[in-house]
């Protein structure tokens, strides 16, 4: 008897497999790199939103923390007015809190220590660009918050059954180049102490 014996033949990969192996590889590597690239991108808006929302939350609340008085906190009559017509000058006078448009009186600045802002209306059109700094002027150490602009903007508006010469509405807006839409907060000041002085 003669057995017969098959013979196997070993075979390799043929140039036409390894062709198509190379370019399903490349075309994996290339769409995993392209997400990778796009995650990395994508990872600094959230990091500039945070920023940019820290930043709109600490005006807000500087804003928020002024007094609300009738009258200038710098005029005599600012502890004891009732209204805007108890203020030297009286109703529209130099030293009504409540005269529109709203905004600083002569002089007054955010940084200043003898005529800082002293009020919520003092605000309004308040603008901090080229860096962000602090209440006592010093900038925030960190380089990368000098693309961010605050900007303020105080408008009487009514807060349910509260009129608007009694309610201001307070908009704060940070912008940076590379966020959009820009942060926008919204706040309240009510008049809830009249004579409140700082």
């Amino acid at each position: 008897m003669c057995a017969r014996r098959e013979v196997r033949r070993e075979r390799g990969m043929t140039l036409l497999e390894l062709i198509m192996f190379i370019v399903v590889i490349g075309i994996a590597a290339a769409g995993v790199v392209g997400v990778i690239g796009y995650a990395t991108r994508a990872s600094t808006d959230p990091m500039i939103h945070k920023q940019a929302l820290a930043i709109a939350e600490a005006v807000l609340e500087e804003v928020q923390l002024m007094p609300f008085t009738y009258c200038d906190p710098d005029d005599p009559n600012a502890a004891t007015a009732l209204s805007s017509a108890g203020c030297t000058g009286g109703a529209g006078g130099a030293n009504d809190e409540s005269k529109l448009p709203l905004g600083t009186e002569t002089g007054e600045t955010r940084l200043s220590t003898t005529t800082p802002y002293d009020n919520v209306s003092d605000y309004n059109g308040f603008t901090m660009a080229g860096g962000i700094v602090d209440i006592a002027g010093n900038p925030i150490p960190i380089p990368e918050l000098a693309a961010y602009t605050a900007s303020v903007s105080v408008a009487t508006q009514g807060l349910g059954g509260i009129g608007a010469s009694e309610a201001l509405l307070i908009t704060v807006t940070v912008t940076h180049p590379n966020l959009t839409p820009s942060i926008v907060l919204n706040g309240y000041r009510v008049r809830y102490a009249p004579n409140a002085l700082p």
